[in-house]
């Protein structure tokens, strides 16, 4: 007896329905990456290991998804790390590709590959699938899609507020104003200077992916982790202190009265804050500065957005990288992107019955079949339809009228053309009960497109 199929832990089909949503999610978030300027690249599914290693930090690097060598992969493995079972020295021999995790470091080794073709500030879009070794939950996948924007080769400030606009442009538009969500800011020189002000400056990477699980484990949970890892406890004490406090930016300035990097990221903030005031602010975003914001991926280097809906983890995040692309040999070139976690969204819009009909992704119109006559007449009608940009096919052999019209139920068709005997044309609504007779290809297109 075979195995029932199935597939791996994290990953989804996707039904004719749901694709039409994703679809709708997808084409939402391009429409405004368009508007602003950006335009769409590719990368491939797989990277050199070596191009994704050590560019987010350790726990990035634990999510990567590994590809064996083609062939005999064991041929030229490590016999010294295989032997003591050294799994981290093991896999640089027989694993040289990998899945790429996110769209951001993919997209810096595009730029330095094609620098000489790219006109700078380069502004791409990318909607691609990722994959990461987590752990599946609610919301969390090991494949998924992400929507990044990201604007490259230039220091400006204004890059982010961009950014601001386009998520808040993004939700107005899928949540119709019927759903509040919150737009986190914070800079990554700031946490800079929180761990200067405690006197671990050399530990920052460390004390960001502590306080990155506060919505994990709570304050008591990172107030336990940096104690364990050797890190001042009070960094949670003040965090929780200014943490949803509306006085927040003054009480941090406090604490970074000689650190000039913490200023600094302060500085960018309120910048920030001032041009969109400027904008008379957003349409239905709640944007506020949130000290507890670190974001675990290592690079990223000066401001930091996250966006949150009720009960739901995170659904968009980013923030400014200024040296990504040194990894691949060019230097000193900043740069701000945002990701649209598209999976995420599905979730929300669908949990609070946000998504509009899509009829006109389905079959509009269906030509029974009787038999012969049927398919001599109904033919060139079905090709006409679809010239006409109308969705329409015909049952593909003679069956039962009853058998076809649980088809048509079944796909939710909401037009039937059939004919008589006598060679009568007729087209009937689904919503209505009696059949409309009907002369001509132009006078069906009329009835259906009413």
């Amino acid at each position: 007896m075979s195995n029932k199929p199935s597939i791996p832990k994290g990953t989804r089909d996707f039904s004719p329905i749901e694709m039409a949503r994703r679809n709708y999610i997808f084409e939402t978030i391009k429409t405004v990456y368009r508007k602003y300027g950006f335009q769409q690249i590719e990368t491939p599914a797989m990277e050199n290991l070596d191009t994704l290693i050590g560019t987010g930090g350790d726990e990035s690097d634990k999510l990567i998804f590994k590809i064996l060598n083609s062939g005999d992969y064991l041929a030229k493995a490590d016999e010294g790390a295989l032997s003591e079972k050294n799994s981290t020295a093991l896999t640089r021999s027989i694993a040289e590709k990998a899945l790429h995790y996110d769209l951001t470091v993919p997209f810096a080794r595009y730029v330095v590959q094609n620098q000489n073709d790219i006109t700078f500030p380069f502004r791409r879009f990318q909607i691609q699938p990722v994959w990461r070794a987590d752990r599946p939950q609610k919301g969390r996948y090991r494949e998924f899609y992400q929507c990044d924007a990201d604007i490259i080769g230039s220091d400006s400030l204004l890059n982010e507020v961009d950014l601001i606009k386009i998520i808040d442009e993004v939700f107005t538009e899928l949540f119709q104003g019927k759903l509040n969500y919150t737009v986190s800011i914070n800079n990554r020189k700031i946490l800079a200077g929180i761990a200067e002000s405690f006197g671990i400056s050399d530990r920052l990477e460390e004390m960001t992916v502590i306080i990155d699980k506060l919505d994990k484990v709570g304050m008591d949970g990172v107030s336990k982790e940096l104690t364990e890892k050797g890190l001042p406890a009070e960094i949670a004490t003040f965090i929780g202190s200014v943490n949803q406090d509306p006085d927040a930016i003054t009480k941090v300035k406090q604490q970074l009265q000689k650190p000039e990097i913490g200023l600094k990221g302060i500085e960018e903030l309120e910048y920030v804050f001032e041009k969109l005031n400027q904008l008379n602010n957003l349409q239905t975003a709640n944007l506020v500065f949130d000290p507890t914001l670190a974001r675990g991926l290592g690079y990223y280097t000066g401001t930091i957005i996250e966006v949150k809906v009720d009960n739901f983890p995170s659904i968009c995040g980013g923030g400014r990288y200024d040296d990504l692309t040194g990894k691949f040999g060019l230097k000193d070139v900043s740069g701000v992107g945002i990701s649209f976690g598209a999976d995420r969204i599905y979730d929300v819009l669908l949990d609070n019955n946000l998504y509009p009909e899509f009829q006109g992704d389905s079959t509009q119109v269906l030509f029974t079949n009787q038999g012969e006559q049927d398919e001599q007449v109904f033919l060139p009608m079905l090709f006409a339809l679809r010239d006409a940009g109308i969705n329409a096919e015909i049952y593909p052999e003679p069956a039962k009228w009853k058998k076809q019209m649980t088809f048509a139920e079944r796909k939710a068709i909401p037009f039937i053309v059939s004919s008589n005997q006598e060679g009568e044309l007729f087209v009937k609504n689904s919503d209505e009960a009696d059949k409309v007779p009907f002369n001509t290809i132009d006078d069906l297109i009329q009835k259906v497109t009413a």
